[in-house]
């Protein structure tokens, strides 16, 4: 078999039969005409839309009983793609019977799903699953010009995966609490870039205003962030002797700039921490006097009393207060 044959079986192998059926003999193809639905006291609705990456277009047509809406009968026009025509034939069909507020529950993955052969094997290649998107959003429209709204007043959060219909909510969440580090990941767990693949990263078949690999980088980031501001508060808050060395000579300067650094200063004084050497017994604290205080006779006295009683009592009771 030559290559181009292998080529092209392989590509008519990744569409369902039910695709390949409904792209060639559509069940709900045609129109409804107004005259008609109002003879049988119903509403008509006719939405368009249009898919700028390819150019395909599909106009929905709904029959609507006012009473109930409940919608009686819907047909469709298609002008795309062999694909186009069959999903919109059975989201045509997934409309019929089901009130507008139901079928604006209808999803591109429920419209891809109704058209396999199993419910294991994708109906078309991921290439073609924006062709399933068109459903959605056709079926938005037409709710919208039902109840006199925008059309996105039925999205209430931002769609980073328009195939899967995944938000930017669901995949900063599902990155969160499972610790996903990859694209594959986030796949696996959400569906999200596993069709057209258009919301991995820049240059796939459509331009989003979000890619996975950025939302991946941009929560991680802020979870590292997070980690780490957690590690900082559980050091403030643990015990002096579990401190690193740079978090005691912080916490020591913390207690000595509350309590004693202001009178050494009124003096013409200061001080500072030089080093802190831990034993089983002690934490001995070196310090330094500054200005005034070096050479004071107070220094060895009165003031190293007031500085080692603050740091014990504050601290810990193992430290002791050496001058240098």
């Amino acid at each position: 078999m030559a290559k181009d044959d292998l080529l092209g079986a392989s590509l008519w192998d990744a569409y369902s039969n039910k695709v390949t059926t409904l792209m060639n003999n559509p069940q709900h193809q045609g129109e409804i005409f107004e005259a008609e639905a109002e003879e049988r006291g119903n509403k008509l609705i006719v939405a368009d839309f249009g898919a700028e990456s390819c150019g395909d277009a599909v106009r929905l047509y709904w029959e609507i009983d006012p009473k109930t809406d409940i919608i009686i009968n819907s047909k469709f026009k298609s002008f795309g793609c062999g694909t186009a025509i069959a999903s919109s034939d059975v989201m045509t069909e997934l409309c019929i019977g089901k009130t507008v507020d139901e079928a604006v529950k209808i999803t591109n993955i429920d419209v891809e799903f109704a058209l396999r052969d199993d419910p294991d094997t994708p109906a078309v290649p991921p290439q073609k699953m924006h062709c399933s998107v068109m459903a959605y959003d056709v079926i938005k429209k037409a709710a919208g010009l039902y109840k006199g709204v925008d059309a996105e007043s039925f999205e209430d959060e931002i769609i980073v995966c328009e195939c899967a219909r995944v938000s930017l909510t669901t995949l900063q969440e599902v990155i969160r609490l499972n610790d996903l580090t990859t694209i594959e990941q986030i796949t696996d767990y959400t569906k999200a870039g596993g069709f057209c693949k258009s919301c991995i990263r820049p240059g796939g078949h459509e331009q989003r205003d979000y890619y996975l690999v950025d939302i991946l980088a941009d929560t991680r980031k802020e979870m590292d962030e997070e980690k780490m501001k957690a590690a900082a508060d559980a050091g403030g808050s643990a015990s002096f002797e579990d401190m690193t060395l740079v978090q005691q000579i912080k916490a020591i300067d913390a207690e000595i700039d509350e309590s004693i650094r202001q009178f050494l200063v009124m003096d013409g004084g200061d001080m500072e921490v030089i080093d802190i050497k831990s034993s089983d017994e002690y934490i001995d604290v070196y310090i330094r006097y500054l200005g005034a205080c070096n050479g004071c006779a107070s220094s060895s006295t009165g003031t190293l009393y007031a500085i080692e009683s603050t740091l014990k009592e504050k601290l810990s009771k193992k430290i002791r207060v050496l001058p240098i």
